[in-house]
């Protein structure tokens, strides 16, 4: 693997995103990376606006990072590798996005058809 230039953050508000996060920022300033953040609303999130969650994130960022932020709808796996694929992202850092057990095995989880799709790294933060 090369030189990180870009970062891809998946956020939804959850506590392993918000550890996504963190990361993401530490990975950034260490390799001198952008980061590129994405929301995306589902029917599962719809409600909460994507301000509030990158209202949070913004006060993270330190002032030498270059930002920018994705707002995308629909199926989360397909609309976070659309990103990706568009920003060129070299990594991708997500929290673990599991749906419990019995869903997780039939249907599996938005980490791990991220993980399994992608064109780049992925790393799943817990």
């Amino acid at each position: 693997m090369g030189k990180i230039n870009r970062i891809l953050v998946p956020v939804d508000g959850s506590v392993n995103g918000c550890k996504a996060v963190d990361h993401a920022i530490f990975l950034a300033e260490k390799s001198n990376a952008k980061l590129d953040f994405i929301y995306v609303a589902s029917s599962i999130n719809k409600d909460i606006p994507s301000d509030i969650i990158f209202d949070r994130i913004w006060d993270k960022i330190p002032e030498n990072i270059e930002v920018e932020k994705h707002v995308e709808t629909g199926n989360i796996p397909r609309a976070i590798l659309k990103i990706a694929g568009e920003c060129n992202s070299d990594m991708i850092v997500m929290g673990s996005r599991g749906l419990g057990i019995l869903k997780g095995a039939l249907i599996g989880s938005v980490s791990q058809k991220v993980t399994e799709e992608a064109k780049c790294p992925v790393l799943v933060v817990k």
